[in-house]
């Protein structure tokens, strides 16, 4: 898990919605950052969501992807109880700003049951280099050998992403101004119909 971490904070370090829902105001971005991260993954693993990655020559973890399952199962206690001691620290000026963003990206949901991509990302020293491409189809695959599950969504707030997406099959389901600077897409691959489940 911290490696997942370290991955997803270093290549979500500039990403638009990270800078907008930890805030501009404070001074400690980087150990915040590093909390909600470090919560988002927590949950996820808690859950039994798959984690993938994606590790250089020497073995070290420079790519990263993580889920969430078709049926999202109830949290655990200790999930709850993180979940609010994050909120305590991170502040309430940042949980709405989530919350914000959380609400805005709710009009893309999908009504079938899927997997929803939450986060791919690749180091900053390894960008460019391909390895989202193993990621994706690796996400696709475990969607579709579940039979639980008609696809994969996920959301982007980087324009640039949009052409990638779609290179992988995706198609927009939808585009929004969470505030006049920030925007999300949500998208979606097709894997299977409801009635072949």
């Amino acid at each position: 898990m911290p490696d997942v971490v370290a991955v997803l904070a270093d290549a979500f370090h500039d990403y638009p919605v990270m800078r907008y829902v930890v805030g501009p105001e404070h001074t400690d971005y980087d150990r915040r950052l590093t909390e909600l991260i470090s919560f988002f993954v927590f949950r996820r693993m808690r859950h039994g969501a798959p984690m993938l990655g994606a590790s250089d020559a020497h073995g070290r973890l420079v790519a990263a992807a993580v889920m969430t399952l078709p049926i999202e199962p109830e949290s655990p206690a200790d999930v709850v109880a993180r979940r609010e001691a994050l909120w305590g620290d991170l502040g309430d000026d940042t949980r709405l700003r989530h919350d914000t963003y959380a609400l805005t990206t709710k009009q893309f949901a999908i009504d079938r049951p899927h997997h929803h991509l939450n986060m791919i990302g690749v180091r900053k020293a390894h960008a460019g280099t391909g390895l989202a491409r193993p990621l994706l189809e690796a996400v696709a695959g475990i969607s579709r050998d579940d039979p639980g599950s008609c696809g994969v969504s996920l959301t982007t707030e980087v324009a640039r992403n949009v052409t990638l997406y779609e290179h992988f099959g995706y198609r927009a389901v939808g585009h929004a101004r969470v505030t006049p600077e920030l925007e999300t897409w949500g998208f979606y691959l097709s894997l299977r119909t409801e009635e072949a489940r």
